[in-house]
Formats: structure tokens, sequence, C-alpha cells
């Protein structure tokens, strides 16, 4: 009898430590070398705002695609990703902004997709109420500056500049402002079904001095997912303005070597 206890506590002990290993294995290990990456981009924005990582990405030999976000709702965003992922001929980073943080969560379980990264980004658990979980944390001074048209949302110039591109250059800045996507207001409650940072290894930009994100907030999810995690000294616009440090860490997800 103590013999098939002492057998039986042994083999649940190997699968309790095989489970764990796995699980940390998801966030730790090497990532797979990846030929390819998509990137999200976020509310009030277009896929120009990865203009300045891009073709540090594409001098590293990606192959690179930035959806043009519908910001219509999360499944058409969903959908719009999905079909740039499907395109896509081998291992994919995938890559989100903002609220194209939410998109990446629940797109994150397509097998082509071999990591996970989170720039300054939302990344909700299946079916979290996210508007209740960002109530924990202090408002960004951003939300003040949001008019509301039939539906969708935009920045007022004077937000968009001060609180949303603080840190890019004004001329810049500006020119980001003129190019900003119509958000309908309905996508920062949408619910993901999936979350694919549970089984895949993760990668988190915290923006320093974001006021669209609270940075508490950033820190807060990427411990919860154990991402691999960077801060730099920005706003939320941190690809604009740290472009360099964001392409680094989506090499590290991509298994490829950092640009000096």
């Amino acid at each position: 009898m103590k013999t098939y206890r002492a057998i039986m506590f042994a083999a649940a002990s190997l699968i309790a430590v095989n489970f764990s290993v796995a699980s940390a294995n998801a966030q730790t290990k090497t990532p797979v070398q990846a030929k390819s990456v998509v990137l999200v981009h976020g509310a009030w924005a277009d896929g120009s705002s990865w203009g300045a990582v891009i073709p540090l990405l594409q001098k590293a030999g990606l192959n690179v695609t930035a959806v043009q976000n519908p910001l219509s709702s999360l499944k058409e965003s969903a959908d719009a990703t999905r079909r740039v992922i499907d395109r896509q001929d081998g291992p994919t980073v995938l890559v989100g902004h903002s609220w194209g943080g939410t998109v990446v969560s629940e797109l994150g379980v397509d097998p082509k997709v071999s990591a996970l990264v989170y720039v300054a980004a939302r990344a909700p658990d299946a079916d979290e109420d996210f508007v209740a979980l960002s109530k924990k944390f202090p408002t960004g001074p951003v939300r003040a500056g949001i008019e509301t048209f039939n539906g969708y949302t935009r920045l007022s110039e004077d937000s968009f500049l001060k609180y949303f591109a603080n840190g890019v250059p004004e001329k810049q800045a500006k020119v980001l402002y003129a190019e900003q996507g119509d958000t309908a207001a309905s996508i920062f409650s949408d619910r993901t079904t999936a979350a694919g940072w549970h089984d895949k290894p993760v990668f988190y930009v915290v923006a320093k001095e974001d006021k669209t994100i609270d940075p508490g907030l950033e820190r807060f999810l990427a411990k919860r997912m154990n991402a691999k995690t960077i801060e730099v000294d920005s706003g939320h616009l941190a690809m604009v303005v740290r472009p360099k440090e964001v392409a680094n860490l989506i090499l590290e997800a991509a298994g490829r070597k950092a640009l000096h």
C-alpha cells in the first residue's frame, strides 16, 4: 500500500513539475525565429504610427506588415488582422499598441503567431471587463479631450498633442493628429474570447510618461503575463519616440539579434 501511494505521489509530482515547466517555458524560452511581424495600431491612430519601427525591422530581414485597423469593432479589427496573419509565411510576431493589444490578445492563439509584443498596450484576459480593471488605476488626462460624433470618437488637437503624443516633436505630432483614425466608442468595452498570452512568449514595453494608459496599469499587465519587460522614457507613442528600443524588443521576440 505504501509503495502504491509512493508511486502515485511521485507521478503526481512529476505531472505538476512538467505543467509548471511548460507554463514557464511559454514565457521564458527563447522564441522561435520568426520570418514576419504584424503590427496592429490602436485607437486614434493608423498604420503610419509604426513608420519609425518598420525600416528597422526590415533592415533586420523581417517581412513587416502594418494592419490598417478599422477601429469599428473588435470583430472587424480582428478580421482585418487575421487576413494579414493568414498570408504570412511561417512564424509571425504579433505586435499591438494601445487598444491594439486587445486584438493581439484575441488572435495570439493563432498557430502562426510565435510571440506577442505589447507596446504601452491593453492586454485583456479572455472575457475580461477591461474598463472595470482600468478604473483601479488613475485615469489618463487624454480622456478629457475625447470628442464623440455619431458613435465614433476622435481626440481634440489639444489633447492629442499634450497627452497622446507627448514627447513627439510638435510638427510630427500634428501630422499624426491629422492621420488619426475615427474610433468607435463601443470598442473600449468589447471583450475578447481568448488571451493568447497564456501560451505564447510575451514581451511588453512600458511607457513611463504615458498620459493615455497609466504606467502602473501597464506594469500590472506585464507582470500578470510574466512578460519580458522594458521601460522607456516616452509618452504613449513609444514606437514613435523610442523606435530603436521598441524594434529591438520585437527582434528579441522574433529570435533575432538586436540592432546596434
